[in-house]
């Protein structure tokens, strides 16, 4: 019986040491992973909050849940900006000279403006990389700040936008696009 314990002994050591997998390999080195990440995430953000200010309609840009928050058009109006500013201060390139959109302007008018926002900084992260992230930069309001700080800036903002985005959706009714289900 002795015998028989120490055989499955072996055999179990040996099952699980086939069964393991081989030792992690450590991950390739990535030139400028600052840039590289914010220009992953650029994409999904791009998608779902394009998505989103496509499937408001559009009498519901006027709509805001408390007297105290803003309109949704409102909310376009300052992505946009927010864009233009962030990703030119993130990859050291000049902001685009843009007529300033307005609440009042249409959903046509909102959507053709933050897709031009996406556009602009899908051109300038992709000339951006790692070197000038310490560069101290003015980062709004005359407050100095290492331009990495407009990269992190840049990525929380844009999932703070889409998440109220994606709120004003539900409160109407209408699921957002992260929520769709898949095709």
């Amino acid at each position: 019986m002795k015998h028989f314990f120490t055989l499955m002994c072996v055999a179990l050591c040996s099952v699980c040491a086939l069964g393991q997998a081989p030792a992690a390999q450590a991950p390739a080195a990535t030139k400028d992973p600052v840039a590289s990440s914010l220009r992953a995430l650029l994409q999904r953000s791009q998608n779902n909050t394009i998505g989103a200010i496509e499937a408001m309609p559009a009498d519901k840009f006027s709509y805001k849940p408390t007297a105290d928050q803003m309109t949704f058009a409102h909310l376009a109006v300052h992505i946009i900006g927010f864009n233009n500013g962030f990703c030119a201060k993130a990859a050291d390139v000049p902001a685009p000279k843009v007529e300033e959109p307005k609440e009042s302007d249409s959903k046509d008018d909102l959507v053709a403006a933050v897709k031009a926002s996406y556009s602009f900084c899908s051109d300038a992260l992709s000339k951006m990389d790692d070197s000038k992230l310490a560069d101290t930069i003015d980062l709004f309001g005359g407050r100095q700040a290492p331009r990495a700080m407009a990269a992190l800036i840049l990525a929380s903002g844009w999932s703070d936008h889409y998440a109220a985005a994606a709120m004003y959706l539900r409160l109407n009714g209408i699921l957002p696009p992260s929520a769709q289900p898949k095709k």
